[in-house]
């Protein structure tokens, strides 16, 4: 399986049960509504004209929709550039990001921009029911291009180290948007919920795993210190989570 046919494996299974809860913005993405997403925002980037090997900057914050835009680009056959700059075809970005420094044919906003294309114009009737079987997928500084085996591979092995199933509730306090999407792909392949935090703080987090009854925290080395003896709290070193690809 691909690294995005490993991500979206569970939502068949888990149908309306939630994925993601975003704090920041209040919503919930179920594992339907995610896998859903994904293959009808990849029609309509090639319908825009990406084409195989195509880069698009993905300039989002960590939250519901970055593994969306994420893997919409890869399952389309593209290649997802986490970044704000650079040469590409194509740019996902929020509301209001300065897209100065990119050099693209359209710019996506999953908020309301000027001058943008909403990313629900992405989401119409066509759907992309098979991606690409192999090839780029994903890069961080435009330079070192991780493929899907790469990914896929490096995927099974963090879902073994971190022990993430399908009853865990992780709370992701990561402080990069790469790690927060390695552990989304993580807890997703394993068809865990996972609950974003906004700007944790220590208070913050230990509110948000009572309220959401979090079986995992995942945080910054400082942070998951702090947070070690919570109740019914297993907490992990946020280093774990990507260790093995930029090590």
């Amino acid at each position: 399986m691909t690294w995005t046919e490993l991500v979206m494996g569970s939502a068949a299974m888990r149908g309306e049960q939630p994925a993601v809860s975003d704090v920041r913005t209040g919503g919930m993405l179920s594992y339907a509504a995610f896998a859903r997403r994904v293959t009808h925002a990849a029609a309509g980037l090639r319908r825009y004209g990406l084409r195989y090997r195509d880069r698009v900057l993905v300039d989002l914050p960590l939250g519901a929709a970055l593994p969306v835009a994420v893997h919409a680009v890869a399952w389309a056959g593209g290649v997802a550039v986490l970044g704000s700059s650079g040469e590409a075809r194509m740019m996902i970005t929020h509301r209001g990001r300065d897209t100065s420094a990119a050099e693209v044919q359209h710019v996506f906003a999953v908020e309301s921009a000027a001058g943008a294309v909403p990313f629900a114009d992405l989401l119409g009737e066509a759907t992309v029911e098979f991606g690409p079987l192999a090839g780029p997928a994903l890069t961080l500084d435009g330079h070192r291009i991780f493929d899907h085996d790469e990914l896929a591979g490096d995927l099974r092995k963090l879902v073994a180290r971190l022990v993430v199933g399908k009853d865990d509730v992780v709370l992701a306090a990561v402080g990069d948007v790469f790690k927060g999407l390695r552990l989304l792909d993580a807890a997703l392949m394993s068809g865990a919920h996972v609950v974003i935090a906004h700007e944790p703080t220590l208070i913050g987090c230990r509110v948000l795993a009572h309220e959401h009854g979090a079986t995992i925290a995942v945080a910054p080395y400082e942070l998951a210190r702090r947070l070690v003896g919570t109740p019914a709290l297993r907490v992990v070193d946020e280093r774990a989570v990507v260790s093995s690809l930029v090590g």
